[in-house]
């Protein structure tokens, strides 16, 4: 079904002006790109959403002291 529409609309696009069809292109490319955009926002939020949680900062701190023992070891951290 996919296929098909797919086609479909790559008849229409054939049927535009080669203005028209850079400027859907164009139109597209854009919409791409400010929803990735958006996406990364989203994302960005909520890492800093997570790094201000009281549970996840307890949880770090846990983790943390359970490796504290390891530090000691000798190795250099890279």
């Amino acid at each position: 079904m996919a296929t098909s529409t797919i086609e479909d609309i790559e008849k229409k696009i054939k049927q535009l002006s080669r203005s028209e069809q850079l400027c859907l292109f164009e139109r597209l490319a854009h919409q791409l790109r400010g929803d990735a955009l958006n996406k990364q926002k989203t994302i960005e939020a909520q890492l800093t959403a997570m790094a201000f949680d009281p549970e996840i900062q307890l949880e770090i701190r846990k983790i943390n002291s359970e490796f504290t023992g390891t530090e000691l070891d000798g190795l250099v951290k890279v």
